[in-house]
C-alpha cells in the first residue's frame, strides 16, 4: 500500500512538472523563450521539448504500454539532467540546478516504484 501511494505521488509530481512545462513550452511565452535562449538553445527547441514533455507525461499515466513508459522515463530523466547541466554551465543560481536535479531523482524514484503491470 505504501509503495503504491509513493509511486503515484512521485509519478504525479513528475507528470505535473513535465506536462505543465511542456504546455508552457508549446505556448511559448516570452519568459520561456528568453530562458531557453539564456541557456544557449535556439527558439525552435522550445516547441520540440514541449511536444515531447506532454507526450511523455501522457505515456506515464495511460494504462499498459510498458515499453513506451520506459522510453518516457528515459526522456524525462535526460531532459531534467540536461536542464541541470545547462543551468550549471550558464552559471545560474544554485536552486535552478538543485530543483532540476531533484526532479530527475523524483523521476527515478517513480520509475523504481512502478507496479509490475507497468514494467517490461
Amino acid at each position: 500500500m505504501l509503495k503504491t501511494v509513493a509511486y503515484w505521488v512521485t509519478t504525479g509530481v513528475v507528470v505535473f512538472i513535465m506536462a505543465s512545462g511542456g504546455v508552457a513550452d508549446l505556448v511559448r511565452p516570452q519568459g520561456v523563450v528568453e530562458g531557453m535562449a539564456h541557456l544557449g538553445y535556439p527558439s525552435y527547441f522550445v516547441a520540440l521539448l514541449g511536444f515531447w514533455k506532454v507526450l511523455g507525461s501522457i505515456a506515464l499515466v495511460v494504462p499498459r504500454f510498458p515499453r513506451l513508459k520506459e522510453w518516457a522515463y528515459a526522456g524525462i530523466f535526460f531532459d531534467l539532467t540536461g536542464a541541470a547541466v545547462s543551468h550549471a554551465a550558464s552559471h545560474d543560481a544554485a536552486w535552478h540546478i538543485v530543483a532540476t536535479a531533484g526532479f530527475a531523482i523524483v523521476s527515478l524514484v517513480s520509475w523504481a516504484l512502478r507496479p509490475q503491470s507497468r514494467r517490461l
